[in-house]
């Protein structure tokens, strides 16, 4: 992948126990797969997070 973006789980504070790293070649990708992974493995509703954890998410997602 020459062009990609990560996010580690770890990165969000009171997640460091938390393995899930995800890469896609997309910022948009990387969203969807954190949304997924916050919902089914922690049981939230990332439609209940607020704007200022959404663009704290989005510092945390990094090139690649």
């Amino acid at each position: 992948m020459a062009n990609a973006y990560s996010y580690a789980c770890k990165d969000y504070p009171e997640m460091e126990a938390c393995p899930g790293r995800f890469v896609a070649e997309t910022e948009d990708e990387v969203w969807k797969l954190i949304e997924l992974h916050a919902s089914v493995a922690h049981g939230e509703d990332p439609s209940a997070w607020s704007d200022e954890d959404k663009v704290f998410l989005k510092t945390l997602i990094k090139p690649e």
